[in-house]
């Protein structure tokens, strides 16, 4: 059974061990004053290589290439003649 945290209207809060299928309080049994249920974030641990069983550490690095010396060399003179040509 989860715990969930509840809010008074004097701003103190108190926890309560309730099952799914309970309604939530309004009323706190203990002081009669008016409570809120404290909708709070799930903690979330990501653990192993990768996000998906099916995830393997050598299927993602064959897929990220490094550029060549022979790409970045043809990249490097179409900018030259780029450049030249626009100079003219």
């Amino acid at each position: 059974m989860p715990v969930y945290t509840y809010r008074r209207e004097d701003g103190s809060t108190f926890d309560l061990r309730q099952s799914f299928h309970d309604e939530p309080l309004t009323i706190d049994p203990e002081t009669g004053q008016k409570v809120w249920r404290i909708v709070q974030g799930a903690g979330v641990i990501f653990k192993g290589s990768g996000f998906y069983v099916t995830d393997s550490k050598n299927a993602s690095k064959q897929s990220v290439t490094s550029p060549t010396k022979k790409d970045d060399t043809a990249s490097k003179s179409s900018e030259s003649s780029t450049t030249a040509a626009a100079a003219d």
